[in-house]
Parts: C-alpha cells; structure tokens; sequence
C-alpha cells in the first residue's frame, strides 16, 4: 500500500534518516518507537507529504488516502457545534443530502420522470454510502472518547484543546482513511475513553501507524513495532512487550558477535604486526590486512537504558497515618464529587487515584493537600512532609534561572554533583543543565518539575498526572525512582504502565464515595472484571418475552441504563430514517405504476410492481424492528421511574 524507499532526511547538516525503507501493507497496525528527537513525528509529516525527504522516495497506492492526527490540531478552532465538525468526515454524503434536498423542493413545482429519476438516483447513492446513519455514527464516536450527550451540540470553540484535540480524532475514525496515522492520540484521553480507541483500532479497517509514549496502549492495538534509531528504520514482528524482549535477545547476539569479531581483529593484528618484517609470510600478511580492510564492521550495543539510583532522604519520617478524611463531602454547586466518604493514608501506601475525567480525581488531590474547601474533616498525621505535583506548577518555575540553578533553589541539600546526577537521570546530561527554563519543551518542564519534586526530601508526594508529556524512558526513570521511595504517594494517572510499576492500593470515586482496593493494578483490573461479570444479566436463551430491568441500585447502574436507552434511541432514530427513505421510494414507484406508459408495458410493468413488493417487504421488517427499539426503550425507561 504504501513504500518507503531509501529515504534520507537532514536537518541542517545532521542526518534523521539514512537510507531508511520500510513497507506497510493494508490492515497493518504498527506503532513507532524510539527516544525524543529520533524522526517519529518527523516521519509521519515526511509521509503526509508535509515535509519533503533530502533523498529516496515514498511511493503509495493510488487508492490511498491518509489520515493524520497530530499535535498541531490544537489550535483549530470552529463555531460549528462538535457534533457537525466530527460529521464533515462524511462530505461527500452530506453534499448528496443538499442536493436530494434541492431536488424534493423542485418537485414541488416540477414532477417531470427526469426529476423523478434524479432524486431516485442521489437517494441510491445516498443509501449507499449509508447517509441514514452517519449522524447515529458521529453520536457513537464522540461519546466514545469521552463526550456527554449534552456536549454534542456545543461549539467547538467552547471546549479547552485537548477536548478539541478528541473531536479532531473523533473526525479521522469517522473518515476511515486506508492509512490512519495517529501521534500520541493518548494524550488528551482519559483511560475509559483510551480503552475504547484501543478496542475501536483492533477492528479498524485501514492500516495504522501510532507514535505512542503509553506502553500499554501500544500492547494492545499494535501488531508490528518499527524502532527509530541511528537514522534507520528497524521492524519487528509483534507489539511493544514482543519488541523489547526481542530486542534484548537481538542485542545479545550483536553484542557476541561484536565481542568475537574484536577478538579475531586483535588476534589478526597481532599476527600483521610479528609477521610483518618476514619475507616468508609477506602473502599471508599482505591477505590479513585485505582481509581487515574489506570486513565489515559490526557495531557494539549502546543500551539506550538508564537505571536510577535515587537517595531520597527524608529530615522527618511521618507518622502512621499520613492523611485522614472523614466524612467529607464536596460539590459544585449542582454537581456532586463527594458524600459523606471517609478514606484514610497511611505510611508506605503507594496509591493510584483512576477513572474517568470529572469524576473528581484532581479536586480529591487538592483536598488530601489541604487546599480544597470541603464540608467534613481532614486531618493530617505527625511529621507529614507534602510535595505537590501538577501541570499548573510547571508555571511556577523561574523561566530566567538555567536547570541546575532551579535545582539549586529548590531547598534541598544537595551538592552540585548529586543534582547533576539527577538530573542526567531525567536526561538532562552535560552542559543541558545550563539550559535557561524559558527555552524548554513543555516535556522537559515536566521533568524539571518532577526532578524538584523528588529531591524536595518530602516523605508525602502527590502527582497527578506525572507522565504527561514524558517519553517512554522518562516513564521508566520515574517508575524506578517511585519504587525506590520509601515514602507515602497518591498519584492520578491513566497510564496503566505507569500505574503497573508503583502502585500497591488503587482508588476510585464510585457512588460519590472514596472506594479502595488493596493490591495492585492487574490484580484490581481482575477483580473488577469478575464484578462486571457477576454483575451482568442473565438471559435465558429459551425464553423470548422482553423482561422489565430491574431498577439500578447506584449511579454507575442509573448510568448504563441512561447509556443504554441513549443507543435504543439511536437506533430508533436510523429506523425512522429508513423507513422515511422507504417512503420516498414508495411514492416514486406508485407514480411510476400510475404512469400510463409503463402500465401499457408489460415488462417494465413487471419490473416496477416487483421492486414495489420488495419495499412493502422491507417496510414490514423495518417496522417490526421499530416496534421492537421502542418496547425496550419503554421498558428501560420504565426502570428509572
């Protein structure tokens, strides 16, 4: 489907590419990976046809459409409302809609059979391109990723950009081009609305190719990972946790074989070097160094890991218990985020705060901190040290001091040696420590401000959202920094990665309360699995009768029967539209059998009562199913009251 072929790419005089080919076939689903500041992003643009290659070519089919989601979107902005912006995926059907429509307001002065054939003609392409459901399809996506029923109709310009970052990918699923290219589409998602494009891309049609810091998402929707490294393009034939344990076994025959073809260089030499002089062994000495002037050299591995040997020290060890809530309660104004919930931390809790955005999870950090104001009582334990970590904090550092001077003034004791040390961990090496702040990426604020946070020598972290706008290996420094804290922390994150390697308790807000798991991720994702199961009806395949459901016992049951008379009334609404359609044709039909000229024509006579007793057919099934949508929907309904 699409080919690159020896491509290179420079920027200034430094090489991004170098003879670099790969081929992507149809259906592919490959995720790019590598450091900051290998080509990812720079090789999507390349194939978008944004950038153009110094040398090689990209040659794609001709039925090849392309797909980019890239952080540049952000700044579109429109008034239309979300759900008409996600809705011009589908141009082509909504230019056929304005003509059918211009068509049917002609008819009301002219009925002539060539008016009467084109409006046929646009509906059949209509039809076709299944104009009668796109709206229903826009619904689906948009709530999807994330969108409430209310939010649909609200102008895109209303929302913040990483909302507006959703509705731009809610737009590309929707056009489903044969090559779906998405960088870091993670960013802006929450983990319910990651875990839906994770399921939608396993069925997706097209290929794919995703630039993804999130380790797990690329697990799951990725079936080949193409490392970017040393200007070249390396492909390996599974998902990400395939790749690096193939990796590891590739590095260690490299290695090897680096390690065996030095010796036999010394060894020969060394055989150059005593034979030299000796006219008796001038051709074997002369056919050595051929030899060495023709051999290949196989480079020696140059592990791009870093392990982090953090000493975190703490002037005071808190108490046993760290922070106390009880009987809280939180809201704003009609909007409720806590009931009368009691949680306690204590010492050693390694907890990771999950769900979905606006259930709370921020506002619950703030008020663990002390700085949100609550009804109830919180207290804090003996000797409690906080440090708090948020996006809005990479504000307060001082954009005119360098790195290391921001350091310096962080409060902590340690020499100038130690911080350059931790900072080489958040790969800030040599004389990047000189760096003025004002010059930074937002990706290398964030590991500023981590940094600061971890050698503030606090006992108590809080961090919501740490991995954001981190690369995969800044990830793993913060995961292997964590473990070896032997302090308390609460983090709120969606990178299930992330959540795998530090936590040891996960919270969640459910019913408006503070609910607790003791164990870790997997073991949490598990037991929940098994409630959900426990939890789901049992139907009985013998019996056919439609049973009332039973009225929900909390908000997340009240929630899914909302969820799921929202569907039934999207479905309802793409019957009503084909049995309208059904209609329109009947009239065409009817107008035809009362044609004289076709009555008096036995064949097409023939032809046209055959199709009109096909639609009648047609028509007894839709309206079946209609009957039935509006029985469940009733009968959900009736559930609620």
């Amino acid at each position: 489907m699409l080919s690159i072929n020896n491509l290179s790419y420079y920027i200034g005089g430094r090489a991004l590419y170098e003879n670099a080919s790969l081929h992507i076939k149809p259906k592919d689903k490959m995720g790019l990976v590598g450091l900051n500041g290998t080509g990812k992003s720079t090789l999507l643009k390349i194939i978008n046809g944004d950038y153009q290659p110094s040398k090689g070519e990209i040659q794609k089919a001709k039925d090849c459409t392309i797909g980019f989601l890239n952080q540049d979107l952000l700044s579109y902005q429109s008034e239309d409302s979300i759900l008409d912006v996600a809705l011009e995926a589908f141009k082509e059907t909504l230019k056929l809609q304005d003509e059918i429509d211009a068509v049917l307001k002609q008819m009301e002065t002219d009925y002539s059979e060539e008016v009467i054939n084109k409006l046929a003609n646009l509906q059949e392409r209509f039809e076709a391109n299944e104009g009668y459901s796109i709206k229903a399809k826009a619904e689906e996506v948009l709530e999807g990723i994330g969108f409430s029923t209310e939010d649909l109709k609200r102008p895109l310009k209303t929302f913040s950009g990483g909302w507006r970052m959703r509705v731009m990918l809610a737009k590309l699923l929707l056009e489903k081009p044969s090559l779906l290219m998405l960088d870091e589409p993670t960013n802006h998602l929450d983990l319910p609305s990651i875990q839906w494009v994770e399921n939608y891309l396993k069925t997706y049609e097209g290929a794919v190719i995703v630039v993804s810091h999130d380790q797990t998402f690329l697990d799951n929707c990725i079936e080949t990972t193409v490392e970017v490294s040393r200007q070249s393009l390396t492909p390996y034939a599974g998902n990400y946790s395939f790749y690096k344990k193939e990796k590891v076994e590739r590095e260690e025959i490299q290695q090897n074989a680096y390690e065996n073809q030095q010796k036999m260089i010394k060894d020969t030499e060394k055989f150059i070097e005593r034979f030299r002089a000796k006219a008796s062994k001038s051709n074997q000495v002369q056919s050595r160094v051929k030899a060495l002037e023709r051999l290949e050299k196989v480079n020696e591995v140059v592990s791009d890991e870093i392990a982090v040997n953090f000493k975190f020290k703490f002037s005071k060890q808190s108490g046993r218990d760290v922070v106390t809530l009880e009987h809280v309660s939180k809201a704003y104004g009609d909007i409720k985020i806590l009931q009368n919930s009691t949680a306690r931390i204590e010492r050693g809790d390694k907890i990771a705060l999950i769900g979905a955005n606006g259930k709370g999870k921020s506002t619950l950090l703030r008020i663990i901190d002390g700085t949100e104001p609550i009804e109830g009582e919180r207290s804090e334990g003996y000797n409690v040290i906080k440090s708090f970590f948020a996006q809005h904090q990479l504000e307060a550092l001082n954009v005119n001091n360098e790195i290391l001077q921001e350091m310096l003034q962080a409060g902590s004791d340690k020499s100038e040696t130690e911080l350059r040390n931790v900072l080489g961990c958040f790969l800030f090496t040599n004389d990047d420590v000189f760096k003025k702040i004002k010059v930074l990426s937002g990706g290398e604020k964030s590991r500023v401000a981590l940094a600061k946070t971890l050698i503030s020598e606090s006992n108590f972290l809080l961090l919501d959202e740490p991995t954001n706008h981190l690369d995969m290996q800044s990830v793993n420094i913060l995961i292997q920094a964590l473990q070896q804290f032997e302090g308390t922390f609460i983090t709120v994150s969606h990178d299930r990665h992330f959540i795998k390697g530090v936590a040891n308790k996960i919270w969640y807000i459910e019913d408006h309360q503070i609910r607790e798991y003791l164990g870790t991720y997997d073991e949490y994702t598990y037991w929940r699995s098994q409630q959900d199961a426990a939890a789901a009806p049992v139907q009985s395949p013998k019996k056919e009768k439609v049973v009332k459901p039973k009225a929900p016992k909390n908000d997340n049951e009240l929630n899914q029967v909302k969820k799921d008379i929202k569907k039934k009334e999207r479905e309802l609404e793409s019957v009503e539209a084909d049995i309208m359609h059904l209609e329109e044709k009947k009239v065409l039909l009817e107008s035809k059998l009362a044609d004289p000229e076709i009555f008096q024509n036995d064949g097409k006579l023939k032809e046209v009562n055959s199709a009109y007793e096909e639609l009648k057919q047609k028509e007894v099934k839709l309206n079946k199913s209609w009957e039935k949508l509006a029985e469940d929907i009733e009968s959900l309904q009736g559930a609620l009251s």
